[in-house]
């Protein structure tokens, strides 16, 4: 994801608005919805898809994000997929894309 940096004003009513660079990037549109998340002292601000999402696991894949971002060795998984993940790391995956080899299921 690229780096940007955006200043919002704060209006009277507690309200800002979304930088239009950061509404794209998040590929946000009128009625999208976003995510405050406290971390810190920083507040990260992210796309909210899923009404319905396990707690539980977006800890865990935030947790694993990290460790990928910061090159840390992933144990249990198998080595190619770790090398893969660790490729991929802060690479948009589009999961409808075609696949440049063969898959098997």
């Amino acid at each position: 994801m690229p780096e940007i940096h955006e200043v919002a004003t704060l209006t009277s009513k507690g309200q800002i608005t979304l930088p239009k660079s950061i509404r794209q990037v998040l590929g946000l549109d009128t009625g999208g919805k976003v995510a405050f998340d406290l971390r810190g002292g920083e507040v990260v601000v992210t796309r909210a898809d899923a009404e319905h999402e396990d707690p539980a696991i977006g800890a865990f894949l935030t947790l694993l994000a990290r460790d990928i971002e910061a090159g840390r060795n992933i144990r249990g998984l198998p080595e190619d997929l770790a090398r893969t993940m660790l490729e991929h790391a802060g690479h948009k995956v589009f999961l409808g894309d075609d696949f440049d080899e063969d898959v098997e299921i």
